[in-house]
């Protein structure tokens, strides 16, 4: 608990200071997350090491605009997609290519809430209901216990849990609404967002029961990899992002 204290007031301050300290921050996960991503596709050391180049390439174009001066999402997009192609010809490994999306495209949607008007709430909101969700999970999966979510895929998750981690969620986002203004169309999507999340974990337990292992790596003391703890964050990411530009579309 504490480790996941510390993690959330990291993550918490690089928030706050936005800029090159919330990207740098973003690079160091998604390179972590690939490392991780690698070594359950059980390539070797090498190969991981061209996995991470790959994925810099797009990732150092997601820096602020103090770093690069001109931003264009849509070139840093297609270079990600451009990355995970490269995987795929070098390597003739699609799942290994994957990693580049998956480790990518939530560190992409996360640089461009941060960078909107209201960055510092957006961002604050895709970030917390996934620890609400987790701790809401946790934490009533272990009191209420019950019938399993996906006892094939990871034996300890309940649909109390699941409940629970989205009630907690939706609650959390109900108060940035009503103290901070956060929009209501977030505010109704979280429980959405939510499952998504719970989803997002599941598909990285599946990843690890396909690769035999328990934790996807070891940098987190007692927490396991980087991925142990992102995973509900790689498919939310990029649907709050839709969200958050969504009066962009329609204008």
């Amino acid at each position: 608990m504490v480790a996941s204290v510390g993690m959330i007031a990291v993550a918490s301050l690089a928030l706050t200071l936005g800029g090159i300290a919330f990207w740098v921050l973003g690079v160091v996960a998604a390179l972590f997350m690939m490392a991780e991503w690698s070594m359950l596709q059980g390539v070797d050391a090498k190969t991981k090491r061209m996995t991470q180049f790959a994925l810099s390439v797009p990732l150092a174009l997601m820096a602020p605009a103090s770093l690069i001066l001109v931003i264009h999402d849509f070139f840093t997009l297609g270079l990600l997609v451009g990355a995970a192609f490269f995987v795929v010809i070098t390597t003739r490994k699609p799942k290994l290519a994957l990693g580049i999306i998956y480790c990518g495209l939530p560190v992409f949607a996360l640089m461009i809430i941060r960078r909107q008007d209201e960055g510092i709430l957006f961002t604050l909101w895709a970030l917390s209901l996934v620890w609400a969700c987790d701790i809401g999970a946790f934490f009533t999966g272990r009191t209420l216990g019950g019938p399993k979510l996906a006892p094939v895929i990871s034996p300890n998750k309940t649909w109390s849990g699941l409940i629970g981690g989205v009630v907690l969620a939706s609650a959390v986002a109900a108060v940035l609404h009503m103290q901070y203004g956060l929009p209501m169309r977030m505010t109704l999507a979280t429980p959405m967002l939510a499952v998504l999340a719970q989803m997002g974990d599941l598909y990285e337990s599946w990843l690890k029961r396909v690769a035999g292992v328990k934790d996807s790596g070891n940098i987190l003391p007692g927490h396991g990899g980087v991925m142990d703890r992102l995973d509900g964050l790689v498919p939310v990411a990029p649907v709050a992002a839709f969200l958050v530009l969504l009066p962009h579309f329609n204008a």
